[in-house]
This record gives C-alpha cells, structure tokens and sequence, in this order.
C-alpha cells in the first residue's frame, strides 16, 4: 500500500490594491489667477485703509506725475492719485456686474425653466422673445433703454440685466430640460406633488451648480461690457472712480504722451476679466462634472 502523495499549497497571486482617490490638482494659472482675484477684492474691500490718498483728491501741481515714491502708479491730469483711484474704483467694478447678473439670473432662470416645464405654446413663446432679443444688437439694445431713462450706473446695470437674460434664460432651458427627463421628477408627481413645488424645491436648485458655472464665466464680459458703457459716457459719471471711466478720462493725456492715466485702469480691466474667464471656465468644468 502506497502513502498518498502530499503536495504543497500553491502560492496564491497577490490581488493589487485599489489605488486610493486622488483629488485632481489645480492648474497652476488658475491658482495664480484665483490668487489674483482674492488680492482684488480684499484691496476693494479695504480700500479707504489701503489707498494713500483719497480718490477725489486734486493737486494741479502734480498734474500727469510719473510713477515715484509719493505716487506709485502716477497722478491724472487733475493731480488724482492713480492708485487711489483704482482702489476705490474696484468697488464699483466689481459689485455692478454682480449685480447685473442677478437680475439676469432671476429673470433668465425663471423663463428657462417656465419653458422646459410646461413646453408647448409656453417654449415656443420663451424661445420666440429670446430669438428677437438676440437677433437686436445688445449694445443698441441698452443704448436705447438709457436715451429712454438717462445715463447712469443703475440704468447701466438694469439695461445690461435684461439684456444677458435670453443668454441666462437659453441655457437654463437646456439644462432643464436633461434634468426635467430624470426619474425622481416622475417620482414626484406621482405622489401628487405640484409643478411650481417641485420646481422649487428640487428642480431649480439641481440646475444650482451648472447656472453658477456659467455666471462665473459671464462675470468677465459683464464686467467689460459695464466698462464700455462708462467709457461712452453712458454708465459712471464723473467723479466716479469707475476703471471705464477713467480710461476715458485718460485718453486726452496720452496726446500728452502721459500713457498711465489710461493705461493703469485699463490694465486693471484686462487683468480681471482674464482672471476671472480662467477660473470661471475651470469652475464651470468642474461644476458641470459633478452635476
């Protein structure tokens, strides 16, 4: 009789870990860019403590004074303290786009999802008025609203509001749309649920994070578009500090070969509008993936 034959266990092969998450890392540019941002608006936010002087302060006898140790970015025709001026012009910059956008957010977001709510005659109606408001010329559009009701900051801000609305309103009915077709809609009005309810509670605040991306990208045009009306002579009045208006205030001086006074504030222009489109197109990336 013949012992069994013992064999020895085989190894078993190594099964490989899982790699754990990674969180994907910023780019660099919009670090910087972000960064940039932050330093913006804490000089706007303490900018009567910041600014060496205060921003309608005039001394004709440093009229057009280059950079230097009393004027760091240089003085205006009037003797104004370039620096001062921006400083304090940054508050206007950036609260009136703001501004602006919210009313075209209210108005843009409550017309797209009217439209992809109720569809029929109600979408094709929104879509109708969008369709004229795009095919007019938005610029002769807000021009025609401040001839009617007079130049100004808060006329600007009203007629640039309604005139994002269309672009507000298009692309929350697209999104609304995808959302509207989910199960969990269904779901709710079967239980009886109303429309304008659930809308409310739960439609609109799934659209949150794509609408907010794309505000986030308009900040920028928003911004230049409110410079442009200011530089027309349409938006901020003397003795505003807006960045447009200085840069039109400062155009006389640069046949004096005095370059800063135009060049500064719209430098501070061309700063912030590609700060914020850089991190406005990776927040809306980033938003639009996690939706």
């Amino acid at each position: 009789m013949t012992s069994p034959t013992l064999t020895a266990p085989q190894a078993q092969p190594a099964v490989p870990s899982r790699p754990l998450a990674l969180r994907p890392r910023r780019p660099v540019g919009v670090l910087i860019a972000a960064g940039f941002l932050v330093l913006v608006v804490l000089a706007a936010a303490f900018a009567p403590l910041v600014a060496p002087y205060a921003p309608d302060a005039i001394d004709l006898s440093a009229s057009l004074v280059g950079t230097g140790g009393d004027h760091l970015l240089g003085t205006d025709a009037s003797g104004q303290d370039l620096l001062s001026r921006v400083l304090h012009g940054a508050r206007t910059s950036l609260i009136a786009p703001l501004l602006l956008l919210a009313l075209g957010a209210l108005l843009g977001v409550t017309l797209g999802t009217l439209a992809a709510w109720r569809g029929g005659w109600v979408d094709t109606l929104v879509s109708r008025i969008t369709d004229v408001m795009y095919a007019f010329p938005g610029l002769l559009f807000v021009v025609l609203i401040i001839a009617v009701f007079g130049a100004g900051m808060t006329t600007s801000v009203l007629a640039l509001g309604l005139a994002y609305t269309p672009t507000i309103a298009k692309y929350t009915r697209s999104v609304a749309l995808a959302e509207r077709a989910k199960p969990y809609i269904d779901a709710y009005r079967v239980q009886g649920m109303g429309g304008a309810r659930i809308c409310a509670r739960y439609l609109v605040p799934n659209l949150g994070r794509s609408v907010v991306g794309y505000l986030v990208v308009l900040f920028g045009e928003a911004l230049m578009s409110l410079a442009t009306l200011s530089y027309l002579g349409f938006g901020a009045q003397p003795p505003s500090s807006d960045w447009g208006l200085m840069v039109q205030e400062g155009q006389a001086a640069v046949v004096q070969g005095a370059l800063l006074p135009a060049m500064v504030p719209g430098t501070a222009i061309a700063a912030v509008v590609v700060a914020f489109n850089i991190v406005g197109v990776w927040a809306a990336d980033r938003l639009g993936s996690r939706r």
